[in-house]
């Protein structure tokens, strides 16, 4: 048995857990765990992180969907200053016991159509791990303030020869062939 890796954010619910009629869950992330993510995710800071989820039961397994939402410090990749972005994306997805897993990402394969289900470990699905991964996934990876404008150096002619570069080399080329230079 593999060993998992320690989630930055666990919140589990147990299947067996969530009423026939589903559950609403909304989380808040405390400081410590706000810290640890903006860490891993390489943010200044992220000084908000919340998740909304709808759960319900899918057969054996679980539905859910939500929302995941932060505010998080970044660095601009143009001025490398502070540009501060709020990330919201949106979780739907299915979960089924692991046997389920295997037939139905067979069936999924076989039609073309989606991945399939995820898989229940121990009849669990850890919430806080949910919406960890769709935080990262949202976090812009180049982030750039609004103003921030790029301006690229004047290409300077290594020499001023008609035909650019190359003709700088053909002529280079020539000049050790002939002994001069």
């Amino acid at each position: 048995m593999k060993n998992k890796p320690q989630s930055l954010w666990s919140v589990p619910i147990r299947a067996e857990d969530v009423p026939e009629t589903g559950q609403q869950v909304a989380l808040v992330a405390d400081e410590a765990t706000r810290q640890a993510i903006a860490k891993v995710a390489g943010l200044r800071s992220l000084p908000r992180l919340e998740a909304h989820f709808d759960i319900t039961r899918h057969g054996s397994g679980l539905r859910v969907a939500g929302q995941v939402s932060a505010t998080v410090d970044q660095t601009c990749v143009v001025t490398l200053e502070p540009v501060t972005n709020e990330v919201a994306e949106v979780i739907d997805l299915v979960y089924a016991p692991q046997a389920g897993v295997a037939l139905a990402e067979q069936a999924a394969t076989e039609d073309g159509g989606d991945e399939g289900p995820e898989p229940l470990v121990d009849g669990t699905v850890d919430l806080g791990g949910i919406a960890t991964e769709f935080l990262l996934l949202g976090i812009d990876p180049y982030p750039r303030r609004p103003d921030a404008v790029f301006a690229s150096p004047q290409a300077q002619a290594p020499h001023e020869s008609p035909g650019g570069a190359f003709a700088a080399l053909a002529a280079l080329k020539k000049d050790r062939s002939t002994g001069q230079g």
